[in-house]
Protein backbone atom coordinates (compact mmCIF):
# COMPACT_ATOMS: atom_id res chain seq x y z
CA UNK A 1 0.00 0.00 0.00
CA UNK A 2 1.37 3.10 -0.67
CA UNK A 3 1.20 6.78 1.05
CA UNK A 4 -1.58 8.91 1.00
CA UNK A 5 -1.34 12.26 0.65
CA UNK A 6 -4.82 14.66 0.95
CA UNK A 7 -5.27 18.11 -0.60
CA UNK A 8 -7.85 20.81 0.20
CA UNK A 9 -9.57 22.27 -3.04
CA UNK A 10 -8.89 25.49 -1.28
CA UNK A 11 -5.44 25.12 -0.39
CA UNK A 12 -4.93 24.31 -3.86
CA UNK A 13 -6.08 27.20 -5.17
CA UNK A 14 -3.66 29.35 -2.30
CA UNK A 15 -0.51 27.93 -4.08
CA UNK A 16 0.18 23.98 -3.11
CA UNK A 17 -1.03 22.75 -6.39
CA UNK A 18 2.87 22.48 -7.08
CA UNK A 19 2.96 20.06 -4.83
CA UNK A 20 0.62 17.91 -5.21
CA UNK A 21 1.73 17.98 -9.51
CA UNK A 22 5.10 16.50 -7.77
CA UNK A 23 3.51 14.02 -5.70
CA UNK A 24 1.35 13.09 -8.69
CA UNK A 25 4.41 12.21 -10.69
CA UNK A 26 5.23 9.85 -7.80
CA UNK A 27 4.32 6.71 -8.38
CA UNK A 28 5.02 5.49 -4.98
CA UNK A 29 2.78 7.73 -3.48
CA UNK A 30 -1.27 8.18 -4.18
CA UNK A 31 -2.91 11.79 -3.98
CA UNK A 32 -6.10 12.61 -3.58
CA UNK A 33 -8.45 16.08 -3.80
CA UNK A 34 -10.97 16.96 -1.49
CA UNK A 35 -13.31 20.27 -1.24
CA UNK A 36 -12.40 20.62 2.19
CA UNK A 37 -10.02 18.71 5.12
CA UNK A 38 -11.73 20.38 7.86
CA UNK A 39 -8.65 22.09 8.59
CA UNK A 40 -9.81 25.62 7.63
CA UNK A 41 -7.52 27.93 10.06
CA UNK A 42 -4.30 26.20 8.83
CA UNK A 43 -5.62 26.05 5.62
CA UNK A 44 -5.75 29.92 4.93
CA UNK A 45 -2.60 30.61 6.81
CA UNK A 46 0.30 28.03 5.13
CA UNK A 47 0.70 25.07 2.77
CA UNK A 48 -0.83 21.62 3.92
CA UNK A 49 -1.46 18.37 3.15
CA UNK A 50 -2.46 15.53 5.05
CA UNK A 51 -0.04 12.79 5.05
CA UNK A 52 -0.74 9.63 6.33
CA UNK A 53 -3.52 10.93 8.37
CA UNK A 54 -1.21 13.92 10.02
CA UNK A 55 -1.45 17.88 8.24
CA UNK A 56 2.07 18.52 7.33
CA UNK A 57 2.76 22.05 6.39
CA UNK A 58 5.04 24.32 4.42
CA UNK A 59 5.97 27.80 3.78
CA UNK A 60 6.40 27.43 0.10
CA UNK A 61 5.02 24.73 -2.10
CA UNK A 62 8.25 22.98 -2.10
CA UNK A 63 8.76 22.90 1.62
CA UNK A 64 5.70 21.00 1.84
CA UNK A 65 6.87 18.38 -0.25
CA UNK A 66 9.94 18.11 1.50
CA UNK A 67 8.30 18.06 4.58
CA UNK A 68 5.89 15.18 3.74
CA UNK A 69 8.80 12.98 1.74
CA UNK A 70 10.26 13.60 5.52
CA UNK A 71 7.04 12.51 7.41
CA UNK A 72 6.61 9.38 5.03
CA UNK A 73 10.14 8.32 5.51
CA UNK A 74 10.25 8.78 9.44
CA UNK A 75 6.75 6.81 9.80
CA UNK A 76 7.40 4.44 7.08
CA UNK A 77 5.34 1.27 7.02
CA UNK A 78 4.97 0.80 3.67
Amino acid sequence: MRPLIEFCLSNLANGSHDAMEEFQRDPNVDTVEYGCLSHCGLCNQEHFALVLGKAITGDTPKELVINSYTYIDENEEF
